[in-house]
């Protein structure tokens, strides 16, 4: 089980740097770049985004990361890591409260709401759709964006702490 402890590491950092990164354009880019559009565009272009983001390459990085980190967790604490076990286990309840339950009940039933909207032909409905999405939709993104930062955070420590032989 213990040689199973490197490429687990690695196998939790890739996943929760993937995802981290996956939100975090979406606060420094996607979203900003959809306010500046004219609203009609904004509502169509993240109706189509959120259509095809549930998919193959997408799943690993939001599903699997707090399985990952959990399961290296694990392993780490039965080979004696009892700190990067810690760090791993913080990690996965870090994402797994703050990214990935905050995107299921929150940003998901607002994407999909918004799939149901017919874009407004009335560029003022049109405007107070796209701001009843986007304003909260993008402070929820902000949490989880954190959140998965938090969790990048201590999967980088959990493997400095492999690296000092700590137990």
């Amino acid at each position: 089980m213990a040689r199973l402890l490197f490429p687990m590491s690695l196998l939790s950092l890739l996943c929760v740097g993937a995802i981290f990164g996956f939100f975090y354009a979406w606060v420094c880019s996607t979203m900003w770049g959809l306010d500046a559009a004219s609203p009609e565009v904004a509502i169509a272009a993240m109706q189509a985004m959120n259509a095809s983001v549930r998919n193959a390459v997408f799943f690993p990085a939001f599903f699997l990361t707090p399985a990952f980190l959990a399961a290296t967790a694990l392993i780490a604490a039965t080979s004696g890591r009892r700190a990067s076990a810690l760090w791993f286990g913080a990690g996965a309840a870090t994402y797994l409260v703050g990214a990935f339950l905050v995107t299921v009940a929150l940003n998901v039933p607002m994407n999909e709401a918004l799939a149901l909207v017919a874009i407004p032909e009335d560029a003022g409905a049109a405007a107070r759709v796209w701001r009843d999405y986007s304003q909260p939709w993008q402070f929820w993104n902000v949490v989880r964006t954190i959140a998965s930062g938090g969790a990048l955070l201590f999967t980088g420590l959990a493997i400095f702490q492999l690296e000092r032989k700590t137990a």
